[in-house]
């Protein structure tokens, strides 16, 4: 492996390859060998560049978690606090949707102020949204405010899914990106732990959902606060200055300040050779022309679209909140006293998704991101066709049910958990990588709107089985679709992914 970044790294095509899509007659090396050893970086810097945005997973994760206890609070006569605990079973829905339904929104004002923003300020937003959104939760002094909150912490959580990981990917050296960005799909599940722990203690607790939901403003708070004091990211800042909508001395010079603020002191004198190696590149590759709405679906950016768009939607379609929904009564079924508890079986679920998740990413570099998706999807389609023969032909062994269970988990957290936001991180060309990603994060929380609501009526109408059975038919799909379309990124800068990949 080490050999491989001693050879000069030509595009794949040999030729400049334009925004569009067409291909000229020039025949150019895409990368140097000196910009693959001037990514030097200290691991201590490269800590707080990854850290401070990927509070915003572990904000996402903890309303996932902590909603489900929210709902029991809300409801209690006896410990709610309030005089309007009787919602209907739709005003129920929309506490726990309407989350969902701002990070729709989010996900669409990403689409129009991404670019403008940049990532970094996208995040400082992000957290701000998150903060007033919690604590209006907290203090709602009836249901359509609480509503109202709802939805504002979650746009704010759509705001974040979509600048995190663009923000971690331009920022992080080639050799620990997926790393990096997998971690923040541990920092996700971390949240939701932490959400079930906090919500089953504040649970029976007089007003505890109040708690429960104000509970994460401190995070939102050091998120902001970090995401201030970081600096910039040196891609999107050498994007402004190569589209000429600065002064392209002075936006180098910043660029190269802030590369060295995220590597740390041991870049020395290379911050300004990578600098100039990455305008050398946005220029090979046609990046100095402003990004039309029209691009993203041509060329390269379609491409890109359908890998990332792609990824997330098999990542929702294949039934993972179906699954997890079935989860107490499996672990009952199969005589755990805890099964009655159906906190205690997220937490452990959530632990082993834990697991499973660090796995994945201390292997992501090493392995490639192809083996992990057809390893994990390939154990998704057994546990799924296992679920669906347990309801409907081998409902006398539990056990069948609890293998497939833990099984599914396992897989998902090392294939489409962490890959699927690692893959749409990298994908897309930068000048319409904001706009690009803001519809594949659209495409995932739409899908997972759409599973969700969808799951009961489908259930009632075929059964349990044959919904499983459907689940494992779609995950066979997405893997023909991961071995045919999906490429492998492992080692390579985002802008050689962009020439040798698209």
């Amino acid at each position: 492996m080490a050999s491989d970044h001693q050879q000069p790294v030509l595009s794949s095509l040999g030729k400049v390859g334009h925004s569009s899509g067409e291909i000229d007659d020039v025949e150019e090396p895409l990368v140097s060998v000196e910009f693959k050893n001037s990514e030097n970086f200290s691991a201590r810097a490269a800590i707080l560049p990854f850290l401070f945005p990927a509070l915003g997973g572990l904000l996402y994760g903890y309303d996932i978690g902590a909603t489900s206890c929210a709902t029991i609070s809300l409801q209690s006569a006896s410990s709610s606090g309030i005089s309007w605990y009787n919602l209907s079973s739709v005003e129920v829905g929309l506490v726990t949707s309407s989350s969902l339904y701002g990070a729709l929104i989010g996900s669409v004002l990403a689409f129009n102020v991404a670019d403008f923003l940049g990532r970094r300020r996208e995040l400082i937003l992000s957290a701000l949204m998150y903060l007033v959104g919690a604590t209006v939760t907290g203090l709602a002094p009836n249901f359509a405010i609480l509503i109202i909150g709802r939805f504002m912490s979650g746009t704010g959580i759509g705001l974040a899914m979509h600048a995190a990981p663009m923000y971690i990917a331009e920022t992080s050296p080639s050799k620990i990106r997926g790393q990096l960005i997998s971690l923040k799909e541990f920092f996700i599940v971390l949240g939701m732990v932490v959400g079930y722990s906090i919500g089953s203690l504040l649970v029976e607790v007089v007003a505890g959902w109040r708690y429960i939901y104000a509970a994460n403003t401190p995070i939102a708070f050091v998120m902001g606060v970090g995401m201030w004091w970081l600096p910039s990211s040196p891609r999107w800042l050498l994007l402004y200055a190569i589209q000429r909508k600065g002064n392209m001395a002075e936006l180098k010079e910043r660029a190269i300040s802030c590369l060295y603020r995220l590597r740390g002191a041991v870049i020395g004198e290379k911050a300004s050779e990578e600098v100039d190696e990455i305008l050398d590149e946005l220029s090979f590759l046609g990046e100095s022309e402003e990004a039309t709405i029209g691009e993203i679906f041509q060329g390269k950016c379609l491409k890109a679209l359908i890998i990332g768009a792609g990824l997330v939607l098999f990542q929702q379609i294949t039934g993972q909140p179906s699954v997890l929904y079935y989860a107490p009564s499996i672990f009952q079924s199969a005589g755990f006293s805890a099964a009655s508890d159906a906190t205690r079986v997220s937490i452990l679920l959530g632990l082993l998704k834990l697991f499973m998740t660090g796995v994945a990413v201390l292997v992501v570099d090493r392995l490639g991101r192809r083996p992990l998706l057809l390893g994990g999807v390939s154990g998704i389609v057994v546990s799924l066709f296992l679920l669906g023969s347990y309801y409907l032909f081998l409902g006398h062994v539990p056990a069948v049910a609890v293998v497939a269970l833990l099984l599914y988990v396992g897989s998902y957290q090392l294939s489409f958990g962490p890959i699927g936001w690692l893959m749409i991180s990298e994908v897309f060309p930068l000048r319409l990588r904001g706009r690009g990603l803001s519809i594949a994060v659209l495409v995932n929380f739409g899908a997972n709107a759409l599973v969700t609501f969808a799951f009961s009526p489908l259930k009632e109408l075929l059964g349990a089985g044959i919904l499983f059975f459907i689940f494992g038919v779609i995950a066979v799909l997405s893997l023909v679709f991961i071995f045919f379309i999906v490429p492998e990124t492992k080692g390579l800068t985002l802008e050689e992914i962009e020439a040798k990949c698209l």
